[in-house]
């Protein structure tokens, strides 16, 4: 298939998605979110990136704000320009804020070990995630330390924004 083919194509399944969640299918919507981040991670990171959003918003309707974060830091992680990865990042600092009013950010603090690892290859948003764990875990101290490891103030903003709020 070629470039302008494979296109077409995800744009057909992206509608097809949004036709599932409009039918309230969430998991055949899923399916197909999932599908489209399989076919465009390496030639359309632009599509990736708003699918792996679509999934978090979809983990975030379902309670399942692990996944919601996952997929946001996976997006921002493979976001293919500065302003995509800025935006990636204020819309994870709204999931973020959201959690932290709900009382849910605590959630934050187990089992995020795939998240963590699928950050290793990028130091900052490793150190980010790691912080994020730490602050959900109560430890304001080691998230502190893992902040300062930060150089991207937008992120380094939100860690503090919740410090504060500890």
């Amino acid at each position: 298939m070629n470039r302008t083919d494979k296109r077409s194509y995800l744009s057909q399944l992206f509608r097809e998605a949004y036709e599932h969640l409009s039918h309230r299918e969430i998991e055949e919507a899923k399916r197909k979110f999932d599908r489209i981040m399989e076919l465009s991670k390496d030639e359309f990171p632009d599509i990736y990136f708003e699918a792996c959003f679509m999934v978090g918003e979809i983990f975030f309707e379902e309670n399942n704000y692990k996944g919601c974060v996952k997929c946001a830091l996976r997006a921002i992680k493979n976001a293919p320009t500065n302003e995509l990865y800025e935006v990636g990042i204020s819309r994870l600092k709204d999931i973020i804020y959201v959690l932290n009013q709900q009382g849910s950010l605590n959630l934050l603090g187990e089992d995020m070990d795939t998240t963590l690892a699928l950050l290793e290859d990028d130091e900052e948003l490793y150190a980010f995630a790691k912080a994020l764990v730490e602050l959900a875990r109560g430890n304001v101290d080691s998230a502190e330390e893992w902040n300062s490891r930060i150089k991207t103030k937008s992120l380094r903003d939100i860690l503090e924004r919740l410090t504060e709020s500890s």
